[in-house]
């Protein structure tokens, strides 16, 4: 395995923030993201890119050229998101950790705002605002928080109920993401989802508010649109909280009610996926068990539609045209219009 290598870094200051950008086929978007980095209000950072081995690379360090004297960029071959976000945690020198993927943007005031919250209330280990989403999804022009709400108080209850969704463009203290243990490099989809988890299960305090802070880039060819990956790792993260935690009963009910509609979602991707190709006998099944879990009378409509007319469905719904996926928020959650 080659290591990553580091070049250049933006002052020998100690920063108050460590911000980490993983970059992987991103060299179209990230020159705006680091822009909206150095129009921050507060200026006491440093930035830190971690090419993740990307097929792009000759574009993005063509991209990267005017702010090599104000990052430290790394590169290394592909490994996964959380191998780059680990990268970028170990060269951290900042107290607080801000997370940013290159193709979304902050507003000016991002980082006074975040600090200021925390400052607010010391006990707040990881805070995340609200934002706007923007870019080629259906959901493009709404509020994160109208699309994927939080309410009440951020624990592994409420996450796992979807009383509160984790926005993953936030701010948080360096040593409660330490004490929680490194990004799972095993987890190629929801790594972030299970490094929130583990700070909760350590002790550490998620905290949210409402402002618009960023601008949240909904792409239909990002890794979070490969459905079927999100919902096996979601599954795997739900395992490891289940073997690895100390839950209590109501936690743990709360996890197995969780795990129970994902498997339905996966069941329910993989229907439509084999529909899409062809194989209705093995549509109809998924979907079918999918729907022992969600009873839904579309669904089962649906199934019918398919062993009857599965021509005609196609063409009512110009089911070829169309993502053969649920529609999904960055750690996995299905959400709904």
């Amino acid at each position: 395995m080659t290591p990553p290598t580091p070049h250049l870094r933006q002052s020998e200051e100690t920063p108050v923030v460590s911000v980490i950008m993983p970059a992987y086929n991103v060299a179209r978007f990230i020159g705006a993201a680091l822009d909206s980095v150095f129009a921050q209000t507060f200026t006491n950072f440093e930035v830190i890119v971690v090419n993740d081995g990307s097929p792009d690379t000759e574009e993005l360090e063509r991209v990267l050229g005017p702010y090599q004297d104000r990052i430290l960029y790394f590169k290394q071959e592909n490994r996964g998101v959380s191998a780059a976000r680990n990268v970028g945690v170990r060269a951290a020198r900042g107290t607080f950790i801000a997370h940013l993927d290159p193709d979304d943007l902050w507003e000016p005031d991002y980082l006074q705002a975040q600090l200021a919250e925390i400052e607010r209330d010391p006990s707040i280990d990881v805070v995340y605002p609200d934002a706007f989403m923007f870019g080629d999804a259906p959901e493009a022009g709404r509020r994160y928080m109208d699309w994927c709400p939080s309410e009440g108080e951020v624990t592994i209850e409420n996450i796992l109920r979807e009383r509160c969704h984790i926005m993953g463009s936030l701010l948080a203290r360096r040593a409660a993401m330490l004490k929680a243990g490194p990004f799972d490099e095993d987890l190629r989809s929801c790594e972030d989802f299970d490094m929130w988890l583990r700070i909760l299960n350590s002790g550490g305090r998620i905290a949210y508010h409402r402002r618009v802070l960023m601008r949240y880039r909904r792409r239909l060819d990002s890794h979070t649109s490969d459905v079927r990956q999100l919902l096996d790792s979601f599954l795997r993260v739900l395992d490891k909280a289940e073997r690895g935690f100390d839950l209590t009963p109501a936690e743990l009910e709360a996890l197995h009610d969780r795990r129970n509609k994902v498997r339905a979602e996966a069941a329910l991707a993989s229907g439509k996926q084999a529909f899409f190709l062809g194989d209705t006998k093995t549509a109809i099944a998924s979907i079918r068990a999918a729907n022992e879990y969600f009873k839904s009378a579309r669904l089962s409509f649906a199934t019918l539609f398919m062993r009857l007319m599965p021509r005609l469905l196609l063409r009512v719904y110009n089911l070829r045209k169309r993502p053969a996926s649920i529609r999904l928020d960055a750690l996995g959650h299905e959400v709904r219009s």
